[in-house]
């Protein structure tokens, strides 16, 4: 490759000013470059680095879980995060809801003409560092660019494979009347850090993303807790439409503790200030999880020996009262229905 292209022999842009032209998605010369000169170093391996059109894997053991999401957040940089590690994280995390182990990603970029080269290095750098650490492969991908003004910088698809062990069956359609309700962690961290940085909206308070990886946190979870029955990230509309959608699959009601509910204080500052309730507000680092009431002390003890599940907090109840809906128990004692959310509240967070 010689020293005219737009990148060296390392996963980073020839000159920092460079752009994504319409040429890079040609199929040509420039598109070569993009994915030998970056994508393939950043992601190296053995199945990639055949660079045909599909991945040919060797079938794991055990039932495959499969999915697939698109990630449109912006800023595409925000505190604790970006849209690369965004991308490797929720897709990590909807296979881990049903218990499985995260193993192959696809990766699709959409790129608008006129993204900085060196942005792109940036995302496509997070990403793979946060695929490394999950210990997961991207092994196929696709680029795509788009003129200016028919995107907003980048977009990415990605779809995950993974194994769920034999006898693991983990369903919001499983959840039971009586069933605890835990969440892992903090309620709202990554709504508010996307609004505070897309606003700049200058809050006190360090208000940071929550985005990881939660596969590990779900092993020791069930390690500990064979009795869980539901799981569920909270992003889009947060803790409240998560339960809303397993009280709707599983036909039970759900009551929630007011005074259970862990927020950090500067989260809670802010959506007091924005008029938003924590509760609608997305996670991209936390699970709720539905498990047996036996086994709620254990499950709750195991969260919180996890780094990622430190304020993990018992917060409600599954009942056979009001089926589909969620009730909260507000902190003088009150009985007062959730609303199911209707339009976004936060666009454009993930």
């Amino acid at each position: 490759m010689s020293s005219e292209t737009p990148f060296d022999s390392c996963p980073a842009p020839y000159r920092e000013n460079e752009r994504v032209q319409l040429g890079h998605g040609s199929g040509g010369a420039m598109t070569t470059q993009l994915v030998e000169g970056l994508f393939l170093p950043a992601f190296s391996n053995d199945t990639l680095s055949r660079l045909d059109d599909q991945a040919v894997i060797d079938p794991p053991k055990g039932r495959l879980a499969f999915t697939t999401d698109s990630y449109v957040v912006t800023p595409i940089f925000f505190p604790g995060g970006d849209i690369g590690s965004l991308a490797i994280h929720g897709t990590v995390n909807d296979l881990a809801m049903c218990g499985a182990q995260p193993l192959f990603i696809s990766a699709a970029f959409i790129l608008e003409e006129g993204l900085l080269l060196s942005d792109l290095r940036r995302i496509v750098l997070s990403m793979a560092a946060a695929a490394r650490a999950a210990g997961v492969s991207i092994v196929t991908g696709d680029t795509k660019v788009v003129g200016k003004g028919s995107g907003d910088q980048v977009f990415i698809n990605t779809s995950g494979i993974g194994t769920v062990p034999d006898g693991l069956e983990i369903s919001a359609s499983r959840a039971r009347p009586g069933d605890a309700v835990l969440v892992s962690g903090t309620l709202g961290d990554h709504g508010l850090a996307i609004m505070a940085a897309r606003q700049s909206l200058g809050l006190e308070g360090e208000l940071r993303s929550d985005s990881a990886s939660l596969h590990e946190l779900v092993a020791a979870l069930i390690a500990a807790c064979p009795g869980v029955h539901a799981l569920r990230d909270p992003t889009r509309g947060g803790v409240a439409t998560t339960l809303f959608e397993v009280a709707a699959r599983a036909g039970v009601g759900v009551e929630v503790d007011e005074t259970a509910l862990p927020v950090r204080d500067d989260v809670r500052g802010a959506c007091e200030i924005l008029g938003l309730d924590p509760l609608y507000v997305a996670n991209e680092g936390k699970l709720v999880a539905f498990v047996a009431p036996a086994e709620a002390d254990a499950a709750l003890a195991a969260l919180r020996a996890h780094p990622l599940g430190k304020n993990a907090a018992r917060i409600g109840t599954a009942t056979t009262a009001h089926a589909g809906d969620v009730f909260l128990r507000t902190r003088i004692g009150a009985l007062r229905a959730l609303l199911r959310p209707h339009g976004e509240l936060l666009p454009r967070i993930c």
